[in-house]
């Protein structure tokens, strides 16, 4: 094939044109509002675990660096606070160095936004919207964080030492460099190697809910013995699809989030990439109560066509480009 040429046939890209027509018709039937936001930024994702792209732009006679976005959320939360209601996005959004057989650096993410609807019920929103979209998966069912970890590691997540964690890795043959006393590493290799293959399996969709409050990343942290991220990720065939939050909406614990995911970027030597100041003004404002999530539709698409790569679903793969 030459490089000039797709990689994904006419058929799926007319598949895809029918699922994104598919997701509009759910969303306009239940009155939610279809919106754009800029995919450029002066800000960028403070995550350690993302990589924003940088560009130059003319600004006043200035130079200077702007990113593009890694999710449309932060503008999002923006309208939120500006009195939207419940709010959709169908973006392009851009990740450095995630290229494999379920990464593209450019790839479609829908995201949406509901006040007022509890996690659960965003989650049974979910399974309701994607279900139809999916020919092979018939049913979804929920396990919790910790659930999964016992179930398939043997390990209380909450409560597992570092060197049980990392023994427990070494055992099932996982021997990655030394993560240190980085518990969330350790636990994150657990979950990519050992539970994240079983999640989804047999023609049903998995919602794995309640992470460790370290792992909020942009999520309230529900208060208890132990306290735990308000947040879910759901998988299918193994993959994951989706990814939602109960939202944080106390600005000063955001930008507290912020400047731990800055400081957390020096000690791995990265640059500390400056964090969104408009978000912050925006919380301040008031955000309401809301439930929000992200669902990768290339990897949807994916499982739908019964692909073995997104390349397969994609017109032009980052290689092409």
């Amino acid at each position: 094939m030459s490089a000039w040429q797709p990689t994904a046939d006419l058929a799926r890209l007319q598949q895809r044109a029918a699922l994104l027509a598919a997701i509009r018709a759910f969303f306009a039937a239940r009155g939610v509002l279809e919106v754009e936001t800029p995919a450029l930024s002066a800000a960028a994702t403070t995550d350690p675990q993302i990589e924003s792209f940088q560009c130059m732009a003319q600004v006043a006679g200035q130079m200077r660096p702007y990113y593009l976005h890694t999710s449309p959320e932060f503008a999002m939360k923006r309208l939120l606070a500006a009195g939207s209601g419940a709010i959709y996005q169908i973006a392009r959004v851009f990740r450095q160095g995630e290229r494999g057989r379920y990464h593209n650096p450019e790839f479609t993410l829908l995201e949406w936004y509901r006040p007022d609807v509890s996690l659960t019920e965003l989650m049974a929103e979910v399974a309701a919207l994607l279900l139809p979209l999916l020919p092979h998966f018939d049913h979804s069912e929920s396990i919790s964080y910790a659930a999964a970890m016992q179930r398939y590691v043997g390990v209380d997540p909450h409560t597992a030492s570092i060197e049980t964690l990392a023994t427990c890795c070494r055992d099932h043959g996982i021997n990655p460099p030394d993560l240190g006393d980085d518990r969330d590493g350790w636990l994150a290799l657990l979950l990519s190697h050992l539970i994240e293959p079983q999640l989804g399996q047999g023609g049903g969709l998995t919602f794995l809910y309640d992470f460790p409050a370290s792992q909020a990343a942009l999520a309230q942290i529900r208060p208890g013995d132990p306290p735990v991220a308000e947040r879910f990720e759901l998988y299918g065939a193994g993959i994951e699809l989706a990814n939602g939050f109960h939202e944080l909406t106390d600005a000063t614990e955001q930008q507290q989030r912020f400047i731990a995911d800055q400081q957390q970027r020096a000690q791995q030597q990265r640059p500390a990439l400056p964090y969104d100041t408009h978000l912050i003004a925006a919380l301040q404002q008031g955000l309401p109560d809301s439930c929000g999530v992200a669902v990768g539709i290339d990897r949807l698409l994916l499982l739908a066509s019964g692909a073995k790569s997104l390349d397969q679903v994609i017109a032009f793969p980052f290689d092409r480009a």
